[in-house]
């Protein structure tokens, strides 16, 4: 530790910190636009200048580190000024000549209001400039259909630079030009590519680039804040959902370092359109081959009447992946008192069971663990696209040194270097006579990641016990370190097997049920199933997807912004989603659709309020009641997954593994309700065309 006194207070720093975290650690506020913490230093903007006393300038805080002060000859600490009338000047010269080019057009900035520049200059701005000159002005850009520029307005920090090539991996920004015709682009202009672009927005300190998709729709005063989760993929990013009156205006990200730091992926933030479009608003019941409105009270007639005569065996449900832990256990707790063991949530067929363990389906490592990995093998998984922001991890690991990467799957750009060691499962079956495994036995924190896409396949049961085997052998799970980890692509998946939403004894799978095992069939927003013609078809769901237009009666329900949720992300951490706004027209949350539905059918579900459901939930699952807490698996389950390969799992077949995320952008009803989410799937699939020819 060295010691440092800043403004007449004495603490101890660490020498790896720069001189503005020292400032900061002694509780000073440095002024900043280029230096972020997530970020390499660029020393750029000169705004965070201090007095180091003993030299005869302003030194820039950012760019000097601890370790680079001379010491002073007697011994005695550094002395720093942060708030000197020399400290003071320099920064406001530095302020008038960021000001002299910027066009000061705050009322039509979408940026106003929350603009670094604009705070700053109410501290070090002066009242007239001295500038009398023509002001430089650039020519806008296009990078996309996410980000509106305004070039004019950048004052060349290098944030956006420095996130694509270093966080996002996708190095498409860049400047051309040197001095006042330095300009920021991409190259020829082209769209930027990376599911992860949009965090641009929020690392510009001026309104250079803002939100396309938002712009002057709304002011940051006019909208009211609620914290939450996202539900776009298993990792449950920290969001923060912007509201006025009813309606939904934006997603922003907010800082989690256990899961997403501080960035979210294009879809979490753009997706917001969706929640408008093609929604239910009202109950439908099929009439001769058509859906008509309907009242609820005869919606839930049409369902009870055609219930009567139906056996409870004949009677399934297939939970969503955006279902929350509440309308899951009631939607359980309903097949229950119907005599049903039809129910499931794995829409995909992904053979996972909570019989084997909850270790067999969790990411056991974590996601801030993948930080202290040292080797890492991706089995039949392509993060990039199926958990774009858990991917930015990888990256930041892989950046670090030191981490060696394989691949077994299909080839893909993860935005990072590995080893391809094949496609299918006889690689996986073969690899411990690898070169790859020998890196895996003498890592000491070796990571295995199994995609969702690889266990949804006939065969899926074989490759999770293949996967496990590998881990076990290769030294992945061991005291202190398990690095066997599920990457799911469901936001409802792990919950739902902590619930267990899987078929009881004699009961039918989801494709089972799909195929026209069951006579009436509930839809709890399962709309990545196809079900054939012959079940009667209950969907409670938000939007007009797949569905709803399969669905004899639809109940409308709502979507994750509209209710209290609890939600446990891939890694198993319990997430509470919280209501920014509220369902459109006669929508209503699930749980109270359930709740009603059941006093119609004549079995009562006994809770009338969403707080009795949870003290009943959690009294059977204690674990959902520890809020952003991990219950870890047990790690012996999977020796037992990988010592029963044969008979849980059968043998593997030869098909490739795949990943199954084939369209970042079309997941879930939500993304495909939204025409931001369509132009960008239809530019990605124009690109991969382009780049194949």
């Amino acid at each position: 530790m060295t010691k440092l006194i800043v403004d007449g207070k004495e603490i101890d720093v660490p020498p790896e910190y720069t001189l503005l975290q020292a400032c900061e650690a002694a509780g000073a506020e440095i002024p900043r636009f280029c230096f972020h913490e997530r970020l390499s230093i660029a020393g750029n903007c000169r705004m965070c200048l201090i007095e180091v006393v003993g030299l005869p300038k302003p030194q820039a805080s950012c760019a000097v580190g601890v370790r680079d002060l001379m010491p002073n000859k007697d011994g005695s600490p550094k002395v720093l000024n942060t708030k000197t009338p020399m400290v003071k000047k320099a920064r406001e010269g530095v302020m008038e000549f960021l000001l002299i080019n910027h066009p000061l057009d705050c009322p039509i900035c979408d940026q106003a209001g929350e603009c670094d520049l604009q705070d700053q200059s109410m501290a070090y701005g002066v009242d007239a400039s001295r500038y009398a000159e023509n002001k430089r002005a650039v020519e806008d850009k296009y990078i996309g259909p996410l980000v509106k520029t305004v070039m004019t307005r950048c004052i060349h920090c290098t944030r956006c630079i420095r996130f694509s090539t270093e966080v996002a991996g996708v190095p498409e920004l860049g400047a051309i030009g040197r001095g006042e015709d330095m300009e920021i682009t991409t190259y020829l202009e082209h769209a930027m590519t990376s599911e992860l672009q949009s965090n641009v927005i929020d690392l510009c300190p001026v309104g250079a680039l803002t939100s396309k998709p938002y712009a002057f729709t709304a002011r940051p005063w006019e909208l009211g804040k609620t914290q939450s989760i996202d539900v776009m993929d298993a990792v449950g990013s920290a969001i923060r959902i912007d509201t006025r009156g009813r309606e939904v205006m934006r997603i922003l990200p907010r800082t989690n370092d256990e899961v997403n730091e501080e960035w979210i992926s294009d879809k979490t933030r753009h997706v917001v359109d969706g929640l408008r479009t093609q929604r239910l608003d009202q109950p439908y019941v099929r009439m001769n081959g058509r859906l008509a409105p309907a009242t609820w009270k005869e919606a839930f007639a049409v369902i009870a009447n055609r219930l009567r005569p139906v056996d409870g065996a004949k009677v399934g449900a297939i939970a969503g992946d955006l279902a929350g832990a509440e309308e899951m256990y009631a939607l359980k707790d309903l097949m229950g008192r119907l005599g049903s063991a039809n129910i499931d949530a794995r829409q995909d067929g992904a053979a996972i069971d909570p019989a084997w363990g909850r270790a067999s389906y969790l990411f056991n490592a974590t996601i801030a663990g993948i930080e202290q990995a040292d080797a890492l093998l991706i089995i039949g998984s392509n993060p990039r696209r199926e958990a774009a922001v858990l991917n930015a991890r990888i990256r930041k690991r892989w950046r670090q040194g030191n981490f060696p990467i394989a691949l077994i799957g299909e080839k893909a750009d993860l935005t990072y270097s590995y080893d391809y060691l094949g496609a299918g499962a006889e690689t996986l079956a073969g690899l411990s006579s690898s070169k790859f495994a020998e890196t895996l036995k003498s890592a000491e924190r070796p990571l295995i990641l199994v995609g969702a896409g690889a266990l949804a396949r006939p065969d899926g049961a074989a490759i999770l016990s293949l996967a496990a085997k590998a881990a076990r052998d290769l030294g992945a799970v061991k005291d202190g370190w398990n690095g066997f980890s599920v990457l799911h692509s469901a936001a409802s998946r792990v919950a739902a097997l902590d619930l267990g939403l899987t078929p009881g004894k004699g009961g039918k799978t989801a494709a089972q049920m799909a195929q026209g095992g069951v006579d009436v069939l509930f839809l709890l927003g399962a709309d990545e199933i196809e079900v054939k013609d012959g079940p009667f078809v209950v969907y409670i769901g938000t939007h007009g997807d797949r569905g709803a237009h399969r669905a004899d009666v639809i109940l409308p329900g709502a979507a994750y912004p509209e209710k209290s949720a609890i939600y446990v992300n891939t890694e198993g951490r319990v997430q509470l989603a919280n209501r920014a706004a509220f369902p459109p027209g006669d929508a209503r949350e699930d749980w109270a659709i359930l709740r009603a539905l059941s006093d119609q059918l004549g079995c009562t579900l006994p809770y009338d309020s969403l707080n009795a459901l949870r003290q009943l939930m959690f009294a059977a699952h204690p674990h959902l009641a520890r809020i952003d807490q991990i219950a870890a698996g047990d790690a012996a389950d999977l020796g037992k997954l990988a010592q029963n390969l044969g008979s849980i799992g059968g043998n593997a077949d030869k098909a490739p593994l795949r990943s199954g995320v084939t369209d970042f952008y079309f997941t879930n009803p939500i993304a495909r309700a939204s025409a931001i989410m369509a132009e960008c799937s239809a530019l990605a699939h124009a690109v991969h065309k382009t780049a194949a020819e």
